[in-house]
């Protein structure tokens, strides 16, 4: 019944060394370090203006410019005939 006692005794000796004890400590402050850090406020986000939820924010004008305004139609015409078509773009003869 002694021997069960004895090993966990050895045991615990062991695991008691200073450099055990400093380990340990060191764990512990880390760990009470993250809780606390987890119980702080969170940090306001950084804005690059006036705050979007405020109505009575000023903001900078804006202009109307159609999306389509340089819009020309492209109806199918009838097709020219391809003799004048090919001369207006054939090079000229040399003289």
């Amino acid at each position: 019944m002694h021997s069960p006692f004895r090993a966990y005794t050895a045991v615990f000796v062991r695991l008691t060394t200073p450099c055990f004890r400093r380990i340990a400590s060191l764990a512990a402050v880390l760990a009470l370090a993250l809780l606390a850090q987890g119980c702080s406020a969170q940090p306001p986000l950084p804005s690059a203006g006036p705050d979007p939820a405020n109505p009575a924010a000023r903001t900078k004008a804006t202009a109307y410019r159609s999306d389509i305004a340089p819009y020309e139609s492209r109806r199918p015409v009838e097709p020219k005939p391809w003799q004048e078509q090919n001369l207006g773009v054939a090079p000229t003869p040399p003289p």
